[in-house]
């Protein structure tokens, strides 16, 4: 496993991966930035630079969240929801075929490991309210306005 932790505009990232795949990304408010040394997280630290410069809408780098096989089909769903745009729980559970499951879909939707990349951060309540995000309102707020054409 290689970890680094890279500076953003809604603050220091840890980024985890093992030698083929990104792993995770944690908000981390802890150790101070240190530049990635593995190729892998190298390019995802220029892709995420590029996503908040608003250059990059999809990132491409190989990604294998840890979780439950229903888990890990609401963040392939999560990965088709496309930039700039929102869903609502109960969208996203209708899009994975369990409508009767909105609250396992957002329960999942809050364990995502690799958010940003797995956008879990546009997912909305069904009133258009912004709800639930592991980095804060705050920062689900500002990602969704880079997404919307208003930089940071």
């Amino acid at each position: 496993m290689a970890s680094a932790v890279v500076a953003s505009p809604v603050g220091p990232l840890k980024l985890v991966a093992d030698d083929e795949f990104v792993i995770e990304i944690r908000f981390h408010a802890g150790d101070p930035p240190a530049p990635p040394a593995d190729g892998l997280l190298i390019e995802l630290a220029r892709q995420l630079g590029a996503y908040f410069a608003g250059q990059l809408q999809e990132f491409d780098v190989p990604l294998a969240p840890k979780g439950t096989s229903f888990q890990k089909q609401v963040w392939d769903e999560l990965r088709r929801v496309r930039y700039g745009t929102t869903v609502s729980y109960r969208d996203l559970a209708q899009r994975v075929g369990r409508l009767d499951a909105v609250r396992a879909v957002g329960a999942a939707n809050g364990r995502n490991p690799i958010p940003i990349v797995i956008p879990c951060h546009r997912v909305i309540g069904s009133d258009g309210r912004l709800v639930g995000f592991g980095g804060g309102l705050d920062t689900k707020r500002a990602l969704l306005a880079l997404e919307q054409g208003r930089l940071f």
